[in-house]
Formats: C-alpha cells, sequence, structure tokens
C-alpha cells in the first residue's frame, strides 16, 4: 500500500529528512558522508558488511530494512540481508508491508512451493494491492522460496487509511477498532518526522487527519507483526525481517517504534537510501545500519 496511492498528499524525497535531530539521544547531532554502494554501522560511524548486521542481530527479534520502493537495488540488498541472517542460522520470518493481513493463504502456499510466481502473483493480488512492478521484489520472495520461509503480511485494507487520512480515527467504526490498538497521535518527533516528510506541511485540520492516518498504518503493522510473532511456533533463533518503507521505521520512530511500546523484544534497525556520486550525509541516529545506492539507478533486476 503506497502512501502515494492512498493519502493526499505528497511526499517529497528531501535530502533533509536524512538529517533531522530525532532518534537515540546519544547519537543525536552526529553524521556519516555515505556514497553509492557502501554500507555503514551507524552507531560505530565505521564500514561493515552484511556479516556485521547478521552478527548485529543475535539476540534480536525484529529486524527492520526500509526500502524506496521502486529501488530494486533495495530488495536485492533486504533478499541479502535475509540469507545472511539464514546463514548464520536464524529461523527467520519475513513480514512485509506489501501485502494485507488477510493475504496469508496465499502467502503461505507460496512459502511451500505450492504456487507457480504467476499464481502467486494473481492469487496474492500483488497487482492491485501493491502495484510496484512485481520484479522489483522477485529478489526477496525468491530467497523466501528458496530456504521455505514463513511469510505474512502486515497491513491493513487501504480503505481503513483512506478514511482515517480524511476524517481521523473518530472515522473509525467499532467494527474497523475490533482488531486494533488505540491510535495514539501524541508523539511529537513522530509528528515532526512525519512533517519533514510531506515538505513540511503537516498543519493543521485535514492534515492532522492524514497524520492519524499514518499512525493508524505504523500501529496496524506493528500489531499484525506482533500477532504473527505470537501465534508462530518459535525457538531462540527466530527473528522476523520487516519490509517496510523507510518512512516506516527512519530514527526508530514508526512501526519500531510502536512495537516497542507493546513488547520488550530487541529490535535491529536497517536503512536503505540513495546517494548521489558526490555522497549524501546523514544522521547516525536516522538507523543502527544504512545501505546508500545509486541515486541515479530505479532499473530492475
Amino acid at each position: 500500500m503506497n502512501l502515494l496511492a492512498v493519502l493526499p498528499i505528497l511526499i517529497t524525497a528531501q535530502a533533509d529528512v536524512y538529517r533531522l535531530d530525532l532518534g537515540p539521544a546519544h547519537l543525536r547531532g552526529k553524521t556519516i558522508t555515505v556514497s553509492p554502494n557502501t554500507l555503514h554501522d551507524l552507531r560505530s560511524g565505521s564500514s561493515a558488511t552484511l556479516r556485521d548486521i547478521a552478527a548485529a542481530a543475535d539476540g534480536a527479534s525484529f529486524v527492520f530494512v526500509g526500502e524506496s520502493h521502486d529501488k530494486a537495488e533495495h530488495h536485492r540488498f533486504q533478499a541479502d540481508v535475509i540469507r545472511a541472517l539464514v546463514e548464520r542460522g536464524r529461523s527467520v520470518i519475513v513480514g512485509m508491508e506489501m501485502f494485507p493481513h488477510t493475504a496469508q493463504t496465499s502467502l503461505d502456499l507460496w512459502s511451500l512451493g505450492r504456487l507457480s510466481e504467476e499464481q502467486f502473483i494473481e492469487r496474492s493480488e500483488w497487482k492491485t494491492v501493491w502495484g510496484f512492478d512485481y520484479s522489483l521484489y522477485k529478489p526477496i520472495f525468491d530467497v523466501v522460496r528458496e530456504h521455505k520461509l514463513r511469510l505474512t503480511g502486515l497491513n491493513v485494507p487501504r480503505e481503513l487509511v483512506r478514511k482515517v487520512s480524511r476524517g481521523g480515527a473518530a472515522a473509525l467504526t467499532p467494527e474497523d477498532q475490533a482488531d486494533m490498538p488505540d491510535l495514539d497521535t501524541t508523539n511529537a518527533e513522530h509528528r515532526a518526522l512525519f512533517n519533514a516528510m510531506i515538505g513540511g506541511a503537516g498543519g493543521h485540520g485535514m492534515g492532522d487527519n492524514v497524520y492519524a492516518g499514518q499512525v493508524l498504518w505504523d500501529t496496524a503493522m506493528a500489531h499484525y507483526a506482533l500477532r504473527y510473532w505470537s501465534r508462530t511456533p518459535r525457538t531462540k533463533d527466530t527473528v522476523m525481517v520487516i519490509i517496510a518503507g523507510s518512512g516506516h521505521m527512519m530514527y526508530g520512530l514508526g512501526i519500531n517504534y510502536r512495537l516497542s511500546l507493546r513488547t520488550p523484544e530487541r529490535i535491529l534497525n536497517v536503512l536503505c537510501l540513495d546517494a548521489p556520486p558526490s555522497g549524501t550525509t546523514v544522521a547516525r541516529s536516522i538507523a543502527d545500519f544504512s545501505f546508500a545506492s545509486s541515486a541515479q539507478s530505479t532499473e530492475g533486476p
């Protein structure tokens, strides 16, 4: 569910979003310049490898890998992170923003190898519920299929987000709210991030409703991630990799924040971003690790 298709706002890809004074206090004010095709441990400010990410995830139950939806390099990297965790001996669950939680049957059949790619695309309603070129995400689905990993959808039907973005939280009916935590719109840091993502046009009135839609989105995906986590067999090596847009995880203020309110499980945050050849400056508080792809490349695999 793409925010551009759901909410009546324009998300602006401003470099300043990468340099906000938000996130963990001990890293605020610290920056790093990243270049295309580089991976960094933002906690230390040093270069990193996929093995470093997998090692840093030891003891973590949730690993977020934020993306730009139209960047093939981001999805290849996400698949590489999943593979690195598998190679480290983790039992990986892949949770995806791209599917509603109601698509679980189709996702299970894909993991078990019981659907062809064409059947999977059709039965999961990929073209209507997400709409981005399937080939962009194919590396993720391939690694899920290769290792028979559990795959789950985290999203809500888009009409719910649309309803809240137009009428606020009050627009939800008792039936809508029956399977949903209360919406808390009081996090000032998250509101500041949201306003920055929409070019500082948060405002009031309709802006408040649009913001409530974003909170619904993050809250619901945290809810469905935790519900799947609690209902599925796990071992000490189980980890859920959450694939979502970067705006849902930057500075630890999105889905990850909503998760942290409800569980003490440790979370690791990995941000995929774009960098021009000259590099781009990033706040080290934006995530635990960053992967920079080329800002000039949007080609599929």
